[in-house]
């Protein structure tokens, strides 16, 4: 299973390192989960259903190298581009050693450069033109890299969507944009948010590539997302690729789901469980087996078990550092 961009292979490890990550970061998103319904964590997005498009687009990209504005359901991009699950357990907890804002703003929101991370935030589809704007500095400054950012069906619904993608087209940028269609825009169902089937369609419309693609399945993001970027650093522009995953859980931890879905809609969305897909699919490619399964899961757990007791045990930020990095110094 070769990249075409770069000649790099998917081989079995690192399939099974794919694995792995969608079994921690399911394992941590389910603990954080917990951990807000006890009233030691904020408001949560849950990532679940949305892992293979995650980390299967991560795994397609240059880490280190191109940059990432993702949004509030991404926990799973973030974990695999290197944030620990003590880092962000941090952030859902609001306590001492939070790196995106110190704790300081929303959980997980803020900027963590050093891993390609840049103005994570909830205010819907903001981070498009953000995108794009980085896009165009990449390409003035004569940069490598590329940019990708991800955003929810909702989102492309949104203005900045459509200024984002037409300028982007229009200079050829070397950008990606990443749409996680989970059918649902908190309560609104995809029908009642626009009259196309596919988001993806609305890319002719500015003049560049469109796919979508089934975002449960881990490969076929990556594939996608390997095109894209080959697309984008060769200097042809940029690719709109709507990954149709599935939402397990309610919009956040503070919205109530029954009153505007329903429960066998949600047990279907499960047959297409990214977790259970490529667990059989790697299992029928003799990758995994039942013990390896067994000891992933257990891993993932003591994992996030540990993490849990250290930030319960962490200390909340006090006032003396309040307005670091909110104010430039004059010295």
């Amino acid at each position: 299973m070769a990249d075409a961009e770069s000649g790099k292979t998917l081989d079995e490890g690192t399939l099974l390192e794919m694995y792995g990550k969608m079994v921690l970061s399911r394992t941590l998103d389910e603990r954080i989960w917990i951990l807000n319904r006890q009233g030691k964590a904020a408001i949560m997005a849950s990532s679940q259903g949305h892992e293979a498009a995650q980390i299967g687009s991560v795994y397609a990209l240059k880490r280190g190298t191109d940059q990432f504005y993702i949004y509030y359901r991404d926990l799973a991009v973030m974990l695999t581009l290197g944030m620990t699950p003590r880092e962000i357990m941090l952030g859902f907890t609001a306590k001492v050693g939070e790196p995106l804002s110190g704790a300081r703003q929303f959980p997980t929101h803020g900027a963590y450069p050093e891993i390609g991370l840049i103005n994570l935030s909830n205010v819907i589809a903001t981070q498009l033109p953000q995108a794009v704007g980085a896009a165009l500095a990449i390409r003035m400054r004569r940069e490598e890299g590329i940019v990708i950012s991800y955003f929810g069906d909702g989102a492309s619904s949104f203005g900045d969507s459509h200024e984002a993608m037409n300028f982007a087209a229009i200079h050829k940028l070397p950008v990606i944009f990443m749409c996680e269609n989970n059918k649902y825009a908190t309560s609104v169902p995809q029908r009642r948010q626009m009259a196309i089937d596919s988001v993806a369609s609305r890319a002719e419309g500015y003049g560049m590539p469109g796919i979508s693609i089934d975002g449960c399945d881990v490969i076929a993001v990556y594939e996608a997302v390997t095109e894209a970027a080959a697309r984008a650093r060769s200097g042809e522009g940029p690719t709109l690729i709507e990954a149709q995953v599935e939402r397990y859980l309610p919009h956040t931890s503070d919205d109530d789901d029954t009153r505007y879905r329903p429960r066998e809609e949600i047990e279907e969305a499960r047959l297409r469980d990214p977790l259970k897909l490529f667990s059989e699919r790697l299992t029928e490619m003799g990758v995994l087996d039942g013990a390896t399964d067994e000891r992933l899961y257990a891993e993932a757990r003591a994992e996030v078990n540990t993490v849990t007791d250290e930030v319960e045990a962490a200390e909340y930020p006090q006032t003396h550092d309040f307005f670091e990095h909110v104010y430039a110094g004059t010295d």
